[in-house]
C-alpha cells in the first residue's frame, strides 16, 4: 500500500481563525506546531516568493519535532519557473534549506509550479531537464497547467527522467490541462485548486492588475463536496498500487476550506487522523462528522 500524506498548501492564514486555529491564542501558540499535530505534510508556498533564511527552515523543524512523520514539500522560487532567470546565489539559497530539511528526513520534495503560459516545446523540456540536473538529489514534482503537455511523449520523458508529473484539479477553462492521475515514477503528487470557474476566469481577466488579498484568493474559494472527494478517491484507487508515496495537497485555502477537505479526505481514505478532529473545524464544518457514515 502507498504511504499517503494529506495536507494543505500553506498554513499561515488569518482567516483560519477560528475555523481551524482557536481564538484567544496565547503568545506561545504557534500555528505550524498546531497544524502538525493533525497533519503529516504541508506545502510551503513562501519559498515561491522569497529566499528564506536557513534559520527559518531550522525553526520549522523545531516546531514539528513532535510529529516524526511530518514532511515539508517546498515550492521552488518563481525565478526558476516563471522568470527563468536565476543565479548561483539563488540556487544555493534554495539548496541550503533543502539540505536542512532533508538531513532530518523532513523533506518530501520540491514542487516546480509553472504558469499556464509555459506550453510544451523543446525549450520547455530543456528547462525542466536543467532543473532536474540542479536539484537531482531531491524528488521533483513538476506542475504544468497547459493542455499541450497532455501527450504520450511527455509521460515517456518524465518516466525516463524520473520526474513526478504533478496532477492538478482546477477549473477547465480554455486550454487548461485536465485532471488525469498518470504515474511517471514511484511518487504521485496531487494539487487540488478547487473548481470555482467564475472566480478563476475573473482572475485571468485581472492578471497583472493590483488586487487585494481577498481578490487574489477568490479563485481558490471552493469547498469540495463529499461526492467530489469520493470521485477523487476512486481515481486514486486506480493508480495507488503503482506508487510508493502519494501527496494530496488542498490549495482551496480561503476560510479554512482546505483544512476541512483534508480531514474529509483522510476519513474518506480511512486514514488515521492524529489527535482526532478539532472542535473548531467541526463547528465550522459539521458535515465532516458524517463522512463515511
Amino acid at each position: 500500500m502507498a504511504k499517503i500524506y494529506v495536507g494543505t498548501a500553506g498554513w499561515s492564514y488569518k482567516d483560519w481563525v477560528p475555523t481551524f486555529y482557536p481564538k484567544g491564542q496565547t503568545a506561545s501558540f504557534d500555528w505550524l506546531n498546531y497544524y502538525s499535530s493533525y497533519f503529516d505534510t504541508v506545502e510551503v508556498n513562501a519559498t515561491y516568493y522569497a529566499y528564506l533564511s536557513p534559520r527559518t527552515a531550522e525553526g520549522w523543524l523545531k516546531k514539528t519535532t513532535e510529529n516524526g512523520e511530518f514532511k515539508f514539500t517546498i515550492k521552488l522560487h518563481q525565478d526558476f519557473t516563471h522568470k527563468k532567470l536565476f543565479s548561483n546565489e539563488n540556487t544555493k539559497a534554495v539548496l541550503d534549506n533543502l539540505i536542512i530539511l532533508s538531513r532530518e528526513d523532513k523533506l518530501g520534495g520540491l514542487l516546480c509550479q509553472f504558469p499556464y503560459s509555459f506550453g510544451f516545446n523543446e525549450a520547455a523540456i530543456g528547462h525542466i531537464n536543467r532543473l532536474k540536473e540542479i536539484f537531482n538529489d531531491y524528488n521533483l514534482f513538476v506542475e504544468v497547467r497547459h493542455a499541450s503537455w497532455n501527450k504520450p511523449e511527455v509521460i515517456e520523458h518524465f518516466r525516463e527522467a524520473n520526474l513526478s508529473l504533478c496532477i492538478i484539479d482546477q477549473p477547465q477553462i480554455s486550454n487548461s490541462i485536465s485532471f488525469n492521475p498518470v504515474v511517471t515514477n514511484d511518487k504521485l503528487y496531487l494539487r487540488l485548486h478547487g473548481r470555482n470557474v467564475k472566480a478563476w476566469y475573473d482572475s485571468i481577466q485581472n492578471f497583472n492588475k493590483e488586487q487585494t488579498y481577498d481578490e487574489q484568493s477568490a479563485r481558490y474559494d471552493y469547498l469540495y463536496s463529499p461526492g467530489e472527494l469520493i470521485e477523487l478517491k476512486n481515481l486514486l484507487k486506480e493508480v495507488s498500487s503503482q506508487v510508493k508515496t502519494i501527496y494530496i495537497i488542498f490549495n482551496n485555502h480561503p476560510k479554512g476550506n482546505a483544512v476541512a477537505n483534508s480531514f474529509e479526505m483522510l476519513k474518506c481514505l480511512n486514514e488515521k487522523i492524529k489527535n482526532g478532529i478539532p472542535n473548531t473545524i467541526l463547528k465550522s464544518y459539521p458535515r465532516i462528522e458524517l463522512c463515511n457514515k
